[in-house]
């Protein structure tokens, strides 16, 4: 076998052999992967990443949703580098602590808004959102048997969500393809169909009345099981993974009446939407609904190091913690010292450069005024946007919005046009999905509007030489 330094050069064609061999990759076709290589990134700065060959790509999906300030942030290295000096890990059990992650989640209590009853004064710590959903299961379920109901055991979900890839986090996430890998879901978690308007709005039927009969789907589930066996409604603000799928206005404010009237807690997964995505510190104020719990992950640190959380509310934190005991659960890295005092440094950033406000009142409006113009196009049935994410579904007759069929891959189709001229974005099914770093620029988001016409236009191309439109 093999060893190599940390110095030593290797070519392309070396690294793809060597990742074969060795590297399983997430949701990946393995056999497929060992064909075709994988693309090798190097470097990053600003919103745009390098491969191995030295191909420029403009980065509309911050990573994985992940990096909000932008690649190359000194200050977030520094903050590492001068932590890892210090105090580079200890853990959080043992009635022990350390300074970073209490100035966290002071900070953090401080920047999630109030929202009626709601406060958020607590955190508990992860390293990523899968871990995070996994601790909201095991503490809602805590928090009922504390209360003597401990046949609150079901947490409803929506088909097509995400909400990590851990037995516990797969099985809240509404995927059938994750579903079909493990014999999952888990018992005592069950599935609401999603309120995707443009796909399951009736004929005639207007958004607004679409997202109450959406909502309405969570009320018949809690009836056929019984208010008195269900824990929580868990949901992402809106669905990322599963296509940006964007509920109408009055979808939540009804969700928060249902949960209201049966006593159910309410979950709010914000790994893509917390900080700064939709134009506010957590999504749950943009929408107004008021969570007893919010996953939180990525963006925290800008991606820069792994760390994720629950932001538990007064609700929950007060049994836990007057009635509980001790809870036997939790990670060797919950709390990570090196973890929070990036995190602490890329929220320094953020909050400098009033990158949520930013979205809210500049960038996001001009995204939304651009992308606008992409619903013109031929192939694209619609294109809509939330804060500083956006979708577009492609569609094969743009008057009846018939669909193309699943199997020929139209969107991965378009995704490798978006890569061969310099753009990340991703596909999901027929939708093309993009979430860039917060830090774009208008000439910027103008950039990335001309990649995606061209890849759009080069798609089209393509469909009409294979006879498919």
């Amino acid at each position: 076998m093999n060893a190599f330094t940390a110095s030593q050069t290797l070519s392309t064609p070396e690294i793809q052999a060597l990742d074969s061999a060795h590297f399983i990759h997430p949701f990946t076709d393995h056999g497929d992967l060992a064909t075709r290589g994988a693309r090798v990134i190097v470097k990053s700065e600003g919103i745009y990443i390098w491969d191995s060959e030295g191909k420029k790509l403009l980065d509309a999906m911050s990573g994985l949703w992940c990096v909000n300030v932008g690649y190359g942030r000194q200050a977030l290295a520094q903050a590492a580098y001068d932590q890892m000096l210090t105090l580079p890990f200890y853990n959080s059990f043992f009635q022990t602590t350390n300074v970073p992650a209490v100035k966290l989640a002071t900070r953090l209590a401080a920047l999630a808004p109030k929202v009626g009853d709601r406060t958020f004064e607590h955190v508990f710590y992860s390293s990523s959102g899968s871990e995070s959903n996994d601790s909201n299961v095991r503490m809602v379920r805590r928090y009922w048997d504390l209360l003597g109901q401990p046949q609150r055991k079901v947490i409803i979900s929506r088909k097509n969500a995400y909400h990590g890839s851990t037995m516990a986090g797969a099985s809240l996430g509404g995927m059938s393809s994750m579903h079909a890998q493990g014999d999952l879901p888990i018992p005592n978690i069950t599935h609401i169909e999603q309120p995707y308007f443009f796909e399951n709005g009736l004929p005639g039927e207007s958004a607004d009345d679409f997202g109450v009969r959406a909502a309405g789907w969570l009320e018949e589930k809690i009836l056929a099981l019984g208010a008195d066996k269900v824990a929580a409604f868990i949901a992402e603000p809106i669905q990322g993974a599963g296509g940006v799928i964007i509920p109408p206005p009055t979808y939540w404010p009804e969700i928060q009446r249902i949960v209201d009237k049966y006593g159910i807690l309410l979950i709010s997964d914000e790994v893509i939407c917390a900080f700064g995505r939709l134009g506010h510190w957590f999504a749950y104020e943009k929408f107004g609904y008021k969570p007893d719990l919010v996953t939180f992950a990525k963006a925290v640190t800008s991606g820069y190091i792994p760390l994720g959380g629950v932001m538990v509310g007064n609700r929950v934190a007060q049994v836990l913690i007057e009635k509980g005991g001790e809870f036997n659960h939790g990670y060797t890295y919950s709390g990570h010292p090196v973890a929070c005092a990036v995190a602490l440094a890329n929220l320094d950033v953020m909050e400098a450069e009033q990158l949520p406000q930013r979205v809210r009142d500049d960038i996001g409006p001009y995204l939304a005024q651009c992308f606008e113009s992409l619903a013109r196009h031929p192939l694209v049935g619609l294109a809509e946007t939330c804060g500083f994410t956006a979708g577009l579904v492609l569609v094969k007759n743009k008057e009846d919005k018939t669909r193309f069929a699943e199997e020929l891959g139209v969107g991965m189709i378009c995704r490798r046009h978006c890569f061969e001229n310099g753009l990340i974005m991703r596909a999901v099914g027929d939708r093309m999905i993009i979430a860039p770093p917060l830090t774009m620029t208008r000439a910027e988001i103008d950039e990335m509007m001309v990649l995606i016409q061209q890849a759009l236009d080069l798609t089209q191309q393509e469909l009409i030489q294979k006879g498919l439109i």
